[in-house]
């Protein structure tokens, strides 16, 4: 039990829109020590290949990724489950995960994932999040995105 109790907190870090895992930890890793000297944090690149320009583009090389895609009025979107199977399964062989870390496109996607779990259609094969770290996001729903349909009923 005392050994359970020094354990640091282990979170899967999920980068932003058409970036990836190494730039996402860059960025984390300037956060003081103090901080990221307490937690596990793993990054995973998502499963899609960017399909159009990054925005880094000349700040940081690719390859750049994507965790699902979209229309452009955010109203419909598309690989969305096979995106949660994907971290599903990388959770499996890489877990447990304490908490799920999310910039950006993915921070949408973390605002969800507890609720998906809750309701029993998402992430069902891991054990469930304690805790989510936002950063730079937003959430499915209201006058700017629509909401895919697994996460209806997630908030």
């Amino acid at each position: 039990m005392e050994k359970e109790s020094k354990r640091k907190p282990r979170i899967l870090c999920l980068h932003g829109y058409r970036e990836s895992a190494e730039i996402l930890r860059k960025l984390i890793l300037r956060w003081p020590e103090s901080v990221t000297g307490k937690l596990d944090l793993v990054f995973l690149d998502a499963p899609f290949p960017a399909k159009g320009k990054s925005r880094l583009e000349g700040f940081f090389d690719p390859p750049y990724f994507e965790w699902f895609r979209f229309n452009k009025d955010f109203t419909e979107f598309y690989n969305f489950k096979e995106c949660l199977e994907y971290i599903e399964d990388f959770m499996s062989k890489h877990g447990p995960f304490d908490g799920i870390l999310g910039f950006s496109m993915a921070a949408i996607l973390c605002t969800a994932i507890p609720g998906m779990q809750r309701e029993g259609v998402a992430l069902n094969k891991v054990p469930k999040i304690k805790f989510v770290i936002l950063t730079s996001g937003a959430k499915f729903g209201g006058p700017s995105f629509g909401v895919p349909k697994l996460a209806v009923n997630a908030f």
